[in-house]
């Protein structure tokens, strides 16, 4: 009993873990690598060429639908190939031409394709579809040449490569409004262009692509560059300086009628006509000390009786 307990937490434990690793990711290209290991994870010998697989991804992976298929390079290139939304034209070219390839498609969601919202400069715009990938890796016949897959280039040759969003785009999001086409490169930059018909876009390499439609709430396409953020900066410091000066004047102003009116109290005191003592802590006038002089009456007589 003590032994299933263990085991329990241990399960869970490992569980935990890989929930806790899911949710950490926030890059764009560790999601591809998490995303390759799973599908070869899931590879076996009965993984016939030119079937495609769906794969099943952990939960913690919920949104996320990716469908794998293995061809011969040779065949690819000479009769092209349709992978859900990718269609993969006559003369495609795959660098190196191994003997074998993996050719993965992703279809992110609305979760995950958040992901490249964060990471790339979409300011102004927003996504209208979930965001597709199409990868592709060596795929030998013996297993043990997979343990370390590594990503092969897909070109467009004769003809383009098309990737169809009629069937994944939230069409009630661009009534009136034709999307353009948004592909995500692998230096972090966004590349538009029009659609060649609706919801359809031609693409010339593996990548990942999606629609987008210009934000009313954003007009703005572009992030202010940094020397208008210096100059606005600038120009709210010096302002800030002005009325802070403009405060200091006033309060000075203040502070010096004051003065002068307790100058002028001063000088009325001093002023007055009655003399000013102090009585304890009091001021009070005072006035000279005088009396009426004796005047002699020369012409008074003592009257007779």
């Amino acid at each position: 009993m003590g032994s299933l307990f263990y085991l329990s937490l241990m399960l869970l434990s490992l569980a935990s873990a890989e929930t806790n690793s899911a949710q950490g990711i926030k890059s764009a290209r560790v999601l591809d690598l998490v995303i390759r290991d799973y599908t070869f994870q899931f590879y076996d010998k009965n993984f016939g060429t030119g079937m495609l697989h769906t794969l099943h991804l952990p939960a913690n992976l919920s949104g996320i639908i990716v469908n794998a298929v293995r061809f011969r390079c040779g065949s690819l290139r000479r009769y092209g190939a349709q992978v859900k939304e990718f269609h993969l034209g006559v003369g495609v070219i795959v660098h190196p031409c191994v003997e074998r390839v993996m050719v993965v498609r992703q279809n992110l969601g609305s979760k995950w394709s958040s992901i490249y919202y964060d990471n790339y400069n979409l300011y102004g715009y927003q996504l209208v579809s979930p965001v597709l990938g199409l990868l592709a890796y060596n795929a030998g016949d013996d297993l043990n040449s997979t343990t370390d897959p590594f990503e092969l280039g897909i070109l467009a040759g004769e003809k383009p490569i098309t990737v169809d969003f009629r069937n994944t785009t939230r069409m009630a999001n661009t009534s009136g409004i034709i999307p353009l086409c948004a592909s995500f490169e692998g230096d972090g930059n966004v590349t538009l262009s029009n659609q060649v018909s609706p919801h359809v876009c031609v693409v010339t390499r593996q990548g990942h692509y999606g629609l987008v439609i210009e934000s009313p709430l954003l007009p703005s396409r572009k992030k202010m560059s940094r020397w208008k953020l210096v100059v606005g900066s600038s120009v709210g410091a010096a302002l800030s300086a002005f009325l802070l000066c403009l405060l200091l004047v006033a309060l000075f102003v203040r502070v010096k009628k004051r003065s002068r009116m307790e100058e002028m109290e001063r000088r009325a005191y001093e002023e007055e006509a009655l003399q000013v003592t102090m009585v304890g802590h009091v001021r009070v006038p005072t006035a000279a000390v005088t009396r009426t002089l004796p005047t002699l009456e020369h012409e008074y007589r003592i009257p007779l009786s």
